[in-house]
């Protein structure tokens, strides 16, 4: 299978590259607006990878991709929260497979009213979000889950390493949202929120505590319909160094107050200093999800997801669900035609080999249901993997 990577050497570009180019089953080829770049990076892996030289945003780039005959193309060139579908579009036309690794709320939750009918025409398969929301979040949530009679609260959070490669786009997304109302499902009603602002303290198997605070992400809107969720889904990011998060809440109130329109302009000064922080902190990154409801037998129950990722490893997660979709596509696993979220696309059991392949510790936690979140003494570990 014929594979593009769209920004193929970038920070997640390159581990997916990485992970694919020995592959017998997948010609890959590493693409970029940089020849000489995706040249060199397609040396390093050991002359099992094509470079090409393409852009995305490129009024040709339609044509270009239609003349390169490739079978998927997969997607990292973010931020997505401003982006268009054309890179969809442009894959259908030229009658490939799509993914994405897009985390941006209204590219995700759009993606597949806008290309269902582009992909179905096409016989090809699209997914958006093949990433850690809501790839991953979605088969953690289906497994904590299983066979239990009532959801009523889902709390994400994800914590990278302060060491761990961050990169300008990734920063120009989150800020995107700083300061800026969020719609989440609290309380059994939708309401309102700023991005980033009051963050709360979030606990942690491996970790320590955190203090965490509202990201806009897919899950927020499709998780309450999906899963039934009567109370409360909530997504925050804890930053390892506080004084950072806390910028990030001054940040937030500068937008609220209208003295900072554009927080996503300081992507590029903020990744450049970001580094300062880096001594403060550690290569010890994770996640952790929490659900509570009923239990299989009508019970109060609550549970929670760990995982610890060390040596600065975390950002292989988010790659992880594109890698095991392309593999399925090139596997020939059969998958419908359409446009699609990756929302319980993949299970977790699907996941644990490329944890394992990163020594990734995940831990699955049994915690009194009328615990308070700021104090989960009376956990107690059911299951490691």
């Amino acid at each position: 299978m014929k594979t593009l990577v769209l920004g193929g050497y970038g920070n997640f570009g390159a581990r997916i590259c990485r992970a694919l180019a020995g592959d017998a089953s997948i010609d890959l080829q590493v693409a970029g607006r940089d020849a000489g770049q995706a040249r060199r990076f397609a040396d390093t892996l050991g002359g099992r990878a094509g470079a090409v030289a393409i852009d995305c945003n490129a009024p040709d780039f339609g044509q270009a991709l239609a003349a390169l005959h490739v079978d998927l193309v997969i997607h990292t060139a973010g931020p997505f929260q401003a982006q268009s579908y054309a890179v969809a579009i442009a894959a259908a036309r030229a009658g490939a497979h799509y993914i994405d690794l897009a985390d941006g709320r209204r590219f995700v939750c759009d993606f597949p009213r806008a290309l269902q009918d582009a992909f179905q025409q096409a016989g090809r398969t699209a997914i958006s979000g093949a990433s850690t929301v809501p790839a991953l979040s979605s088969a953690v949530v289906d497994h904590l889950a299983a066979r239990w009679r009532a959801l009523h609260a889902i709390d994400t959070c994800i914590a990278p390493a302060q060491t761990a490669p961050r990169g300008k786009a990734t920063l120009a997304a989150v800020l995107s949202y700083c300061g800026k109302p969020v719609r989440v499902w609290r309380g059994g009603q939708w309401t309102q929120a700023p991005g980033w602002a009051a963050p709360e303290r979030i606990e942690f198997k491996r970790l320590r505590p955190r203090i965490g605070a509202l990201c806009d992400i897919p899950d927020l809107e499709l998780f309450p319909a999906r899963y039934g969720v009567r109370d409360r889904v909530m997504f925050r990011a804890a930053l390892e160094v506080a004084a950072t998060q806390r910028a990030f809440a001054v940040l937030a109130a500068l937008r609220g107050m209208g003295l900072l329109k554009r927080p996503e302009r300081l992507a590029g000064f903020l990744d450049r200093i970001s580094g300062v922080f880096d001594p403060l902190g550690t290569p010890l990154g994770g996640m952790v999800v929490r659900i509570e409801g009923l239990d299989p037998a009508g019970r109060p129950a609550r549970r929670a997801w760990h995982i610890a990722a060390d040596n600065d490893d975390g950002p292989e997660i988010p790659c992880m669900p594109a890698i095991l979709l392309a593999r399925k596509l090139a596997a020939g696993d059969a998958m419908a035609t359409g446009a699609f979220t990756a929302a319980s696309l993949l299970s977790l059991d699907e996941f644990e080999p490329e944890f394992a392949r990163w020594g990734m510790v995940t831990d699955i936690v049994d915690e009194a249901p009328d615990a308070s979140r700021e104090h989960p003494a009376a956990n107690t570990t059911v299951a490691l993997r």
